[in-house]
Parts: C-alpha cells; structure tokens; sequence
C-alpha cells in the first residue's frame, strides 16, 4: 500500500500581535504542525521585521520548533521584487535569516508586470540561494496573477538550466485564486486551470467574499455554510500529491477560531483518506 504523506496545519506570524512571538508560542502550545514567519513592518512602525529579532531569539524559534517537530517557512515581505535591485537585496538577506531559523520553505510574491521572462530571469539567484541552503522555494499567487500566468511561469522556470530547479513550486493562495478576475468567487476553476506539471508545495488558506483581500479564516466566510469548496481543494491537492504546509494566514480574535478551522480541515482531511474520494 502507498504510504499516505501527511498534510502539515500551521499558522503565521502578524503584524498586529503585540509581540511577534506571541502567534508562534500559540501554535507551540497548541500542537500545530507547521509556523510561517512573515515580517510586516508597516510605515507607521505598527509589525515588525527580522531587523527587530536578535539572534538569542532566531536560535529559541529553531529549537523550540525543533522539539517540537514544527515546520518552519518563511514569507518574504511583501515589498520584496525580485525585478528590483532593493527587493533582490532585501530576499537574499531573508533567506540567510530563514536558513538561520531553520527554515524549510521560502515564500515569495509572483510580479508578472515586466513580462513572465523577466521574472524568471530576475529569480535565479533566489533559486540558486534557496536551493545552496536545501530549502524549498515557493512562488505565490497574487489577486493580479492567473492560472495561465503560472503556466507559463513554471515552463519557463524548468528551461533554467543549469540552475537547479527541482525545489521550486508554488504557494497556491486560495484567497487571491477567489479574487482573480478570471476566477472570481470560483478558486477551484482556477486550480483546474493550473497544468498538472505547476508543483504545488505550499497552501495559503484563508477565504473572502469575492470583494476585498479579508484574509477571513476559513469556515468564518462562505465555506462556512458550504464546504464543498474546501472539500474540492483537498481533493485536487491530494491528486496531485500535495504533502506540504497549509498555512492559516490570520491571528484572529479569539485565536481559538484557528484551532477550530484546524481541526476542521483535519477531519476533512481523514474524511478523504477514509473514503477514497469527495
């Protein structure tokens, strides 16, 4: 029998937490899989960034997470292009600091304005550094990137050579899917869009109305009067081998609402494991 790869749950980090610790110690305490960083200094100095996290802190994150068998990633600032000499800067200094956490994936925005080549020609040194520290590289969807866009993107990617390529992937954020243009309000259109050959390695899992990037935890918007949609999204990551980290992208008020959605999504999980289908 086919050994069956787990499906890792986490959350992630958020600028509105009062210390940057406290979303990690949570998910340590409360026995989730995985953690994302994700460093989010706002303008009006509200977030932080990993300038404010000393390297006594860097080392607590790496062994605490490591006794506890927790998957870490990293989210790259949001600000961080890669076509952009500052944003080029900016990510190589963050995978130096995802690789001194103990890292396993790093996760970066899809910029497709100058042309999907160019993107790709900007990202070889990202690829070459991620893969120099043996993490996974992962390219997010955003409210602006289509199906057809990552198409393209990962059959541009795989004629890198001799770069290595093997590691890259991409961040399927269910959010952004849903407010597509070419997808609105209908994320699983756009995943069977996606080529079977795009590799999906990382999930970013949050829902909306279709209006407005509202990072709603799942099972609190649309999904919770109707889950056949999350049910559908298991059901194509598994067929596609998925055996990553699904990341809860909030820190809501009660943070119990992530323990809820977590425990939701695993029993939709086992569900579909138990019967062989959805």
């Amino acid at each position: 029998m086919k050994k069956v790869q787990p499906i890792l749950i986490g959350n992630q980090s958020s600028f509105s937490a009062s210390t940057p610790l406290i979303p990690f110690e949570y998910a340590v305490e409360n026995q989730f899989e995985a953690f994302e960083w994700f460093p989010d200094k706002k303008e009006n100095g509200i977030g932080w960034d990993f300038g404010d996290m000393g390297k006594r802190t860097r080392r607590f994150i790496k062994e605490v997470a490591g006794e506890n068998h927790m998957r870490l990633s990293v989210h790259a600032p949001w600000q961080a292009n890669p076509l952009e000499e500052e944003g080029q800067s900016l990510l190589l200094r963050e995978i130096a600091t995802a690789w001194d956490l103990g890292a396993e994936l790093f996760n970066i925005h899809f910029y497709a304005e100058e042309g999907i080549e160019a993107y790709v020609q900007s990202l070889i040194p990202i690829i070459k550094a991620t893969a120099e520290t043996g993490m996974q590289l992962a390219v997010e969807n955003t409210v602006l990137t289509g199906p057809e866009e990552f198409n393209t993107l990962f059959h541009e990617i795989r004629k890198c050579k001799p770069t290595p390529t093997k590691h890259v992937g991409m961040c399927l954020d269910l959010g952004h899917a849903n407010l597509c243009s070419l997808t609105r309000n209908d994320y699983l259109a756009f995943m069977d869009r996606l080529n079977q050959d795009v590799p999906i390695i990382h999930v970013h899992l949050h829902e909306n109305h279709g209006d407005f990037d509202s990072h709603l935890p799942i099972f609190i918007g649309p999904a919770g009067r109707d889950d056949t949609g999350v049910r559908g999204i298991i059901k194509r990551l598994k067929e596609r081998g998925f055996s990553g980290s699904i990341i809860l992208e909030q820190w809501p008020d009660p943070p119990t609402i992530l323990n809820e959605a977590r425990d939701r999504l695993t029993k939709l999980i086992l569900n579909y494991h138990s019967k062989g289908t959805n």
